[in-house]
């Protein structure tokens, strides 16, 4: 396995320097910032997540409003209590996209985020709380625990809270398997804790966060 400062070398190589690569890179929110955000955000970037899968996101883009109108401000207590004919008025209602099992998926994570605000104070501080050195477990357990949080949905989920992270794009696939650390989309829990594992293995190397190493290695593919 190359070191961070060789993969960072390749990248630079292919964009143009250093600087350009590394300034690619979001900045993680602070676990206090991520702490702060409230659960109806939470919520809504969940559905945003399941809404954008197998879809144009412009579409989603576009009819956000009446989305957030659709759903209530996507107030977790409220949506959470949706059944029968609420339900079916989604399905019917033109501001949302009209999948019920994309609909049901948030009255799910509704439910989810709620009862992991009444252990943690707060769905933020559950997350915010995570270790990075375990972000994969993070991951797991969203799809675990959520609806159609799973696989890239729940690592773009948490990149987009801002939440230090990774995200096991093509690319980055395509480096971790040139690096040896899989052999292809890790699909298992052994799989993902090699990934883990070498993404430790940089941070401590560079002392940078994940966010920054899963766009290096992104960029030293694509």
């Amino acid at each position: 396995m190359r070191t961070f400062a060789e993969i960072l070398a390749i990248a630079a190589d292919r964009k143009g320097s250093e600087e350009a690569v590394l300034a690619a890179a979001p900045v993680p929110k602070s676990a206090e910032t991520l702490a702060a955000i409230p659960d109806d955000r939470w919520l809504a970037a969940m559905a945003r997540g399941i809404f954008q899968a197998g879809i144009s996101w412009k579409v989603v883009e576009n009819k956000w409003p009446g989305i957030e109108e659709a759903f209530l401000g996507f107030d977790p207590g409220r949506v959470s209590m949706m059944e029968g004919e609420a339900i079916d008025r989604l399905v019917g209602d033109t501001r949302v996209i009209r999948s019920g099992p994309k609909i049901v998926a948030i009255r799910d994570n509704a439910v989810f985020v709620c009862e992991v605000a009444a252990e943690a104070g707060s769905f933020g501080r559950r997350i915010a709380d995570w270790p990075t050195e375990d972000f994969a477990g993070l991951v797991e357990w969203l799809g675990r625990n959520g609806s159609r949080l799973g696989g890239t949905t729940g690592q773009y989920l948490l990149r987009h809270m801002g939440k230090d992270s990774f995200i096991l794009s093509r690319d980055v696939v395509a480096r971790l398997v040139e690096e040896g650390v899989i052999d292809g989309a890790p699909g298992s829990k052994k799989a993902m804790a090699a990934v883990q594992a070498a993404f430790n293995t940089w941070v401590k190397e560079s002392g940078r966060n994940l966010t920054t190493i899963s766009r290096v290695l992104a960029q030293s593919i694509g």
